[in-house]
């Protein structure tokens, strides 16, 4: 954990650098220090059917989903969520700027009791830490 989901009108396309957004909410999730980076995802879909506002086609949204495990204190959740919101915000704000531009996040406590994984990347990310690319 975490993930980290992107949700993003379809209009926004042509005004971000997707893969420098994701690559910016990813590593600012990491550099909290509360999660460990072979347990981190980053992820983004494309909304084309959407109504923002009054409705006018230039409206758009960016809505960022923190989804991470269960069991840090409030304080914890709280300054990591507002580091990564911090870095959306900055690497949205020549697009807000000069667009209408609604940016939401949120924080997401994953139910431990129905949270259900296998995962061998934290194996892989070590080895080629170490130099090898196989555990």
């Amino acid at each position: 954990m975490p993930h980290v989901v992107v949700e993003y009108s379809a209009n926004l396309r042509p005004l971000i650098d997707l893969p420098a957004l994701l690559h910016t909410l990813h590593h600012s999730a990491v550099a909290t220090g509360v999660f460990p980076f072979g347990g981190t995802r980053t992820r983004a879909v494309a909304r084309t059917d959407y109504l923002i506002a009054d409705g006018h086609p230039d409206n758009a949204f960016i809505h960022v989903t923190l989804r991470i495990g269960h069991g840090r204190d409030l304080d914890t959740r709280r300054r990591a969520g507002q580091q990564v919101f911090d870095a959306l915000c900055a690497a949205l704000a020549p697009v807000q700027a000069a667009a209408p531009l609604a940016i939401s996040f949120e924080v997401q406590e994953i139910d431990p009791d129905l949270n259900f994984k296998r995962n061998n990347l934290h194996e892989y990310v070590e080895a080629r830490r170490a130099g090898r690319e196989t555990p």
